[in-house]
């Protein structure tokens, strides 16, 4: 087995979804340090998810299919990573396969070369029915997850009769473990990992998990001893807390170890001093390790959630009562018979709680997603639902209309929408509201809706000043319409 250890960079994914809700960064503020991260040595980036994509438009009016040509043409060396889970893309709707592929093959043409793939239900035939398709679109590296997760129904033997049943995937390049509640222990990870390893062999398993509770760190350490090579982790200020292990740290604690990594650290340093500086400049917390909290077992709330939970109850002027919610949590997801606590319905069982708590009534009032999860329209669930729960959740004035309800599907869109836009607006009309999509295209052309976050440093700027670390390099042109640029080292 080698001992080099490979290192998924997750800052502007996971990082910023954990601490800065996933609204902190902007496509300016990822290319200005593009090239040094891509001089760093990452295996990856884990780079963003159709919810990002969402995100993008929301709150910047930027176009995410552009961020993702950016980026990927900044980052030649690097693979940019798009997580999915399961069969949605931006909307809580499910989408129909047509959707999907759409959206997988669009991903690979600007730019995405490697995906990551977590079902929310751990379901062997969905994983491996996504890991085909992203095949299909092209995908370079395929990796396949499946989500920790404690309860009655997630046992250590749950989780390894999946991994074997997915490693019979023609199309599954890695496996991963996916930790988003930073969950795992040392115990669990000695008990997991070498089954993992053995199940996939000789494709590679990598370990992903949070410092929510502070045992990100340990758990990689133990996931190094039971033979992991590809660890998750976001730079220093991006980290901790509830976010990924960090960077630096587990350089350190790899090579503590008795093993190599091979990253430039001095590029290291620089990435990590961009988005500190970005932070510093934004008013954006920085990670701060996190104590041993025990009582975090019952709720398992993935790091991004929490913080989009204090948000929540901060928007209805309600912020004192973030622990009463977590309670809830507890109760509502046993109610719904354990869901694992990843995407969409982690946000399904946080709204349902903040619901039951701000109203005072429990399931007096339920969203719409969460009357389909109870019709199954999700997944199944690992254990029962509460029947006297599902009863009262099923007798909701929309239930019927709601059963009925399709998948998104492309036909009719171009009719819909118009035959004369390009399929990646075409998505994101399917599946975001028309007024934010229209603000988008309305923004195209004018100034970035933030600045760059070390003004004056244009990414064009940077990039030659990348080139000019390259001494093999001697002579760069580039041209763009009728702008020209000619770079030319000195004699």
């Amino acid at each position: 087995m080698s001992d080099v250890v490979e290192i998924v960079d997750t800052t502007t994914r996971d990082g910023n979804q954990s601490l800065w809700s996933a609204t902190g960064l902007t496509t300016p503020d990822v290319l200005a340090i593009a090239p040094t991260m891509d001089r760093v040595g990452f295996r990856a980036l884990d780079f963003t998810s159709s919810t990002h994509m969402a995100v993008s438009v929301r709150f910047h009016k930027e176009d995410p299919w552009e961020r993702l040509r950016l980026i990927s043409a900044a980052m030649p060396n690097t693979m940019l990573n798009l997580i999915t889970t399961g069969m949605r893309f931006i909307s809580w709707v499910p989408a129909g396969e047509d959707v999907m592929a759409l959206s997988f093959r669009l991903a690979v043409t600007n730019g995405i070369r490697r995906f990551q793939i977590a079902d929310p239900s751990n379901d062997p035939d969905s994983l491996v029915r996504l890991a085909r398709m992203v095949r299909e679109a092209g995908a370079e590296e395929v990796v396949v997850g499946l989500t920790y997760s404690i309860s009655p129904a997630h046992t250590h033997e749950y989780y390894i009769e999946r991994a074997k049943a997915v490693a019979a995937s023609p199309d599954l390049d890695r496996l991963y473990l996916k930790d988003p509640g930073g969950l795992l222990t040392p115990d669990a990870v000695r008990e997991l990992i070498p089954a993992f390893i053995a199940a996939v062999a000789p494709r590679p398993v990598e370990l992903h998990s949070h410092c929510t509770i502070g045992l990100g760190p340990l758990a990689y350490v133990e996931g190094l001893r039971a033979g992991v090579r590809t660890l998750h982790t976001a730079v220093a200020p991006v980290a901790s807390g509830t976010s990924n292990p960090p960077a630096e740290g587990t350089l350190r604690n790899i090579e503590a170890e008795g093993f190599e990594h091979g990253l430039d650290t001095d590029a290291l340093a620089e990435v990590s001093d961009h988005f500190r500086a970005l932070a510093r400049d934004r008013g954006l917390p920085l990670g701060v390790p996190a104590e041993y909290d025990a009582a975090y077992y019952r709720h398992q709330m993935p790091g991004g959630m929490v913080t989009t939970t204090r948000r929540m109850l901060g928007e209805v002027g309600r912020p004192e009562l973030f622990d009463q919610v977590l309670e809830e949590v507890t109760r509502v997801r046993e109610e719904m018979g354990y869901p694992i606590m990843v995407t969409p319905v982690s946000q399904f069982v946080a709204t349902q709680a903040t619901m039951n708590v701000v109203s005072g009534e429990r399931w007096r009032d339920v969203s719409d997603e969460m009357v389909r999860y109870f019709l199954g329209h999700y997944f199944q669930p690992a254990a029962p639902v509460d029947p006297e729960i599902a009863d009262k959740v099923l007798s909701a004035k929309r239930v019927e209309e709601l059963r009925k309800l399709e998948p998104l599907s492309l036909e009719g869109a171009r009719e819909r929408f118009g035959a004369g836009i390009s399929e990646e607006e075409l998505l994101l009309r399917l599946t975001m509201p028309a007024e934010q999509v229209d603000a988008m295209v309305a923004a195209r052309g004018s100034e970035p809706a933030a600045p760059l976050a070390r003004p004056g440093r244009d990414p064009l700027v940077r990039l030659l000043g990348e080139l000019a670390k390259r001494e093999s390099l001697s002579y760069v042109r580039v041209e763009k319409g009728d702008d020209l640029v000619v770079w030319r080292r000195a004699a």
